[in-house]
């Protein structure tokens, strides 16, 4: 059973940092692109940032490039969101994600999904 733990969330001023998590079990975690994923209340989910199953390939949001920087560790089974300058904009929940698969990094599709951690930054 593939299991997807976010943890790293929780609330901060304009302008802090935050570093997200997620924690991968139950697949071969260096054949999965990952992505991190937020949806804000009353709007669509939508992508942050994903990296490839070798961590070669990296893509973002425009609205967080330069503030975010996504990595993983295949070793460990994990793959990291460290945020900083956050902004109130930046405040949803935000989802870790798995597409099994190589090729360029994905935006949508993806396979198997986290429950989410709430981020909340503050004005």
């Amino acid at each position: 059973q593939v299991q997807l733990v976010e943890t790293g969330g929780g609330l901060v001023q304009a302008g802090g940092s935050l570093r997200l998590s997620c924690a991968a079990s139950g697949l071969t975690f260096d054949t999965y692109a990952m992505g991190w994923f937020r949806q804000a209340p009353g709007k669509e989910r939508e992508f942050v940032a994903g990296i490839s199953w070798n961590g070669r390939r990296t893509d973002y949001v425009d609205s967080v490039k330069g503030r975010f920087t996504i990595s993983r560790d295949n070793a460990k089974n994990t793959v990291n969101l460290p945020m900083n300058s956050l902004k109130p904009e930046d405040t949803a929940v935000y989802y870790c994600a798995a597409d099994l698969g190589g090729g360029p990094v994905p935006r949508d599709g993806y396979d198997y999904w986290g429950r989410g951690t709430q981020v909340t930054v503050s004005s």
